[in-house]
């Protein structure tokens, strides 16, 4: 990331106020470029009504999103490298007035598909994740972990903020006006607050790692790097396959149960609204318990979240569940960035960090597809949910591999010393 040459690791606006101003511009603008992927599961029942398709097929507008999102969030951090924030950041504010425009006069499934995974996915919401986490790294020392958290959290603020008020627009004009709407305020708002951000960051300062904390090192894990990495990605897609089941088809999960559309929007809006709290309590936990653990826990609780949606499916028992799996799965996905960087060589954690969100990005759009493609076949969202928890079994193994093999690690470590 560019950066001025007279900064140093002194530099007196790192933990300043000018910094605090720029992690709320950052909030924001993760918050209004992280709409879409929440629009789409608001939007889902009346694009699938219009256009008289299956609900698979209707998932694959979020499909197409969550793997241009994917993509586009390794191809950002290499743009904001090069040319700074400001440029990445007025991208994205028109990629994606051009996507949700061009998603409002979309002909049909196919071709909405393809402009939510080219112009909303890959070079609009994704210029608004890892660019911003990535800048509001270099802004703070002191209070860096509670500013990712905070900055980092703009993604689910969008899931709180966006589903019931774009449902409000889907029923008063209509799926197209909403997304027409949205592509307007989206373009305007984001190139006005990246002007905010036009000051160059300060130099990454060199820290030391904290006492007690994990050495990374080219064997993590006591695997190869490749071998590891694997895990990760694997574990990622996993668990992002099961979190994306609520998520993307509680909406017309609720309108199958004869609740309505509104009230699945409500439930979404609470599900990651609780996130943002999940995410916040997580990078907390994860200080003191380490990434492996934190990653254990949170698959354990999702888990149980979404096995309770099989058995409990009054109005009222899905807002609690919802609100249970957003305090569960909120901070699954930060905890493999932390495991990257206690376990992997610093000077390779940027790329592989990167390589992990992608392929928890990939699992979420496989994940909608999926969640579609059981119902079509069998009619029941309970399938669906059961095929969620399978998924995520495969995460929890993963973990409990890991943390087995980080304890062994931790056994032999005095042995070794003593000799």
């Amino acid at each position: 990331m560019q950066a001025s040459s007279a900064a140093t690791a002194d530099d007196p606006r790192i933990d300043s106020p000018l910094a605090w101003r720029r992690l709320i511009v950052a909030l924001l603008l993760m918050t209004i470029g992280s709409a879409g992927m929440y629009v789409v599961s608001v939007t889902l029942p009346a694009v699938q009504a219009e256009f008289g398709v299956s609900r698979a097929d209707a998932s694959l507008p979020f499909t197409a999103l969550m793997i241009g999102f994917g993509i586009g969030c390794v191809m950002m951090g290499r743009l904001v490298d090069r040319f700074g924030i400001v440029p990445v950041i007025v991208l994205g504010g028109i990629s994606l007035g051009i996507g949700f425009i061009g998603s409002g006069w979309a002909g049909g499934v196919y071709s909405f598909a393809i402009v939510q995974g080219i112009f909303v996915g890959l070079f609009g919401s994704s210029a608004t994740f890892v660019p911003l986490v990535a800048d509001t790294t270099l802004w703070f020392a002191r209070r860096r972990g509670i500013a990712v958290a905070v900055c980092a959290s703009g993604n689910y603020l969008a899931g709180a903020v966006w589903p019931p008020i774009v449902q409000q627009l889907v029923e008063t004009i209509g799926w197209r006006g909403a997304y027409i709407s949205l592509g307007i305020f989206s373009v305007i708002a984001m190139l006005a607050l990246a002007g905010a951000l036009r000051e160059r960051s300060p130099l990454p300062a060199t820290t030391a790692p904290k006492p007690g904390s994990p050495i990374a090192s080219n064997r993590p894990f006591g695997l190869g790097l490749n071998q590891a990495q694997a895990l990760l990605c694997i574990a990622g897609i996993a668990c992002c396959v099961a979190m994306a089941m609520p998520q993307v088809h509680i909406v017309a999960y609720c309108g199958d149960l004869g609740f309505g559309a509104a009230r699945g929007a409500e439930m979404l809006s609470l599900m990651l609204a609780c996130g943002i709290v999940s995410r916040l309590v997580s990078g907390a936990i994860c200080d003191r318990i380490g990434g492996v653990r934190t990653l254990l826990l949170g698959s354990v609780l999702q888990g149980v979240a979404l096995l309770l949606f099989i058995p409990f499916d009054s109005l009222l028992s899905l807002y609690v569940i919802s609100a249970l799996f957003g305090l569960f799965q909120g901070g699954l996905v930060p905890s493999y960035a932390i495991i990257v960087r206690e376990h992997f060589p610093p000077a390779e954690a940027g790329a592989r960090v990167g390589t992990v969100i992608m392929c928890t990005l990939l699992g979420m759009a496989l994940g909608g597809w999926m969640s579609g493609k059981v119902f079509d076949l069998t009619g029941s969202y309970h399938a669906a949910f059961i095929n969620g928890a399978l998924w995520n079994a495969l995460n929890l193994s993963i973990a409990l591999f890991l943390l087995w093999r980080v304890r062994g690690i931790e056994r032999r470590a005095p042995l070794a010393m003593s000799t």
